[in-house]
């Protein structure tokens, strides 16, 4: 284990609390001129709607629709180039395949591919399921960190340095780039965090070579587990998470960073450590860490996990801010486009309830059940919401990742792994159909002040 030594440069001096003192004070924006000046802060309306910036046909997120007039909140739906995503996940399934490959080659090339198809694709992302000489040694493993996305974002940034023709945005290169990057991701996640476990928590070091004939969820099993073993199941269940990660519209955070970022016309490796520096956020990729601590967190203090009474009250208490981390947001609960059901949650409750009988721990997925039946119920009751809640898919994926014996580390670089597919897809979206670089407008509110000489100050 590297021995912590410290350091200066990040030590909060009684200066740097004094000026932090100032700007609190002086950077202060009063609320009601948001209001006044009708910011749709977010880039959501008043409702709760997206400020429309842009077009697709990668993907489609539905939760609500209109009906004479009048906003009518359904069942929702995601569709993937157009095909619901519940027919992709039956087709894979019945077919006894792994799914995350074919649904990356629909994300980016617009059609599911045929059988030969499928088999150059896969051929080309095993092709590229390797990293430069010396990579391992020299970038991840000399310079270990606490988190795996900050380690991520420098490995993708350092490949520039290895790429010949690293600023060229023709689509052929950038394709070639994504698909690097896409076979590159799992190596990034599951290297970086053994770097972290070993020099930073004393633990044994394996560095697993990945296997060509393996799928992407294999081989993050395989390369995670110092024996290498999986289970068939355990290896569908985390192809089915990173199939329902893989995409979900431009809106969301990380790809509209993504879009933001390839609009300056930036190279490959800047806009995909932009959009892992977005997911790294907890109000984003980090939902599912803080998920799994909450039903910690419930499982010390309720006594009886099969006493609907106990539970609902002791979820009044976190809603209300009186238990687990006092923020007052039940985790796992909520989404900002689906109101009355994620679909990806209802894919995969059946397949976690699977692997928790493979794992012996049924009664910890009816407390996740029974949570989730009642967290509805308490939320309506404490809050004015003007759509329904449902579970989402941050509700059981940390659940699911803890099963498979995946570390907190890797829950959001997990989520990365499968995201790429998207941003890749949006990215060549983005150059194909050009277009103005974002730029969006904020309105000066500052009242003139008139210069002070030092003397008079």
């Amino acid at each position: 284990m590297l021995e912590k030594k410290e350091n200066k440069f990040s030590v909060i001096t009684p200066e740097v609390k004094n000026l932090g003192t100032i700007c609190k004070k002086k950077c202060a924006i009063p609320k009601h001129l948001y209001d006044e000046y009708n910011v749709n802060i977010g880039l959501r309306d008043k409702d709760g709607n997206g400020v429309l910036t842009g077009l697709t046909e990668i993907s489609d997120v539905m939760g609500s629709k209109m009906e004479k007039g009048k906003k009518i909140f359904v069942e929702g739906e995601l569709k993937y180039r157009g095909i619901n995503i519940e027919d992709l996940v039956d087709g894979f399934i019945n077919d006894d395949r792994f799914g995350f490959e074919e649904v990356t080659y629909l994300l980016i090339a617009g059609s599911l591919p045929g059988e030969k198809e499928f088999e150059d694709f896969k051929e080309l992302i095993n092709h590229y399921r390797s990293l430069p000489p010396s990579f391992v040694r020299d970038i991840i493993m000399k310079a270990p960190s606490t988190d795996v996305m900050n380690m991520m974002a420098r490995s993708v940034l350092t490949m520039y340095s290895y790429d010949d023709n690293p600023d060229d945005i023709s689509i052929n290169n950038v394709l070639r780039q994504c698909l690097q990057l896409i076979a590159a991701f799992p190596m990034f996640a599951v290297y970086s965090y053994q770097a972290y476990k070993h020099y930073l928590q004393g633990g044994s070091l394996f560095i697993h070579s990945t296997e060509k004939e393996l799928s992407t969820a294999e081989n993050i099993l395989m390369m995670l587990r110092d024996d290498r073993k999986y289970t068939k199941l355990e290896a569908k269940i985390l192809d089915l998470a990173l199939v329902l990660h893989a995409e979900h519209g431009g809106g969301n955070n990380s790809t509209f960073t993504n879009h933001v970022v390839s609009s300056t016309g930036t190279d490959t490796y800047s806009a995909m450590a932009a959009s892992l520096s977005s997911l790294k956020g907890p109000k984003h990729g980090g939902a599912n860490i803080k998920n799994v601590d909450m039903f910690e967190d419930i499982k010390e203090n309720v006594k009886d996990w099969d006493d609907e009474d106990e539970i609902f009250n002791y979820l009044e208490k976190i809603l209300d801010g009186l238990a687990f981390d006092k923020t007052g947001l039940i985790y796992g609960m909520g989404h900002a486009i689906y109101s009355l059901s994620d679909p990806r949650a209802l894919i995969f409750k059946g397949f976690v309830e699977k692997l928790s009988k493979e794992k012996g721990i049924e009664d910890e997925f009816k407390l996740y059940s029974l949570v989730e039946k009642l967290a509805p119920k308490v939320i309506n009751s404490r809050r004015r919401i003007y759509k329904g809640v449902c579970s989402n898919i941050d509700f059981y994926s940390g659940f699911v990742y803890k099963m498979l014996g995946i570390p907190k580390e890797l829950f959001t670089p997990i989520f990365a792994v499968s995201r790429i597919s998207g941003w890749s897809a949006h990215r060549i979206e983005a150059l194909i159909n050009g277009g103005k670089i974002i730029r969006p407008a904020y309105a000066g509110v500052k009242k003139p002040v008139d210069y002070v000489k030092m003397k008079d100050r």
